[in-house]
């Protein structure tokens, strides 16, 4: 089982790793799309970056209503603890 907390962190650090977000910007009501930026093109990188670190399999139609960084915080949780 995962907190919360460590769900958010490791999406923070994908975040800044792979798309060079400053963290400063990550709260969890932080817009993906019209705050930092982010694509689609992004948004399908980040689920397989997501998939790989939690080694479980992402549905694409439980990312497509993701808005904010607390929404993916919540479709990862119920990921890997459902």
């Amino acid at each position: 089982m995962m907190t919360e907390q460590e769900v958010e962190k490791q999406i923070v650090d994908i975040l800044v790793a792979d798309f060079e977000i400053d963290a400063a910007k990550l709260k969890p009501e932080t817009n993906l799309f019209t705050e930092l930026d982010l694509d689609s093109i992004d948004a399908v990188d980040l689920v397989v970056r997501l998939q790989q670190a939690t080694g479980k399999k992402v549905n694409p139609e439980d990312f497509k209503q993701i808005r904010t960084l607390g929404d993916v915080t919540q479709a990862v949780l119920k990921l890997v603890n459902g």
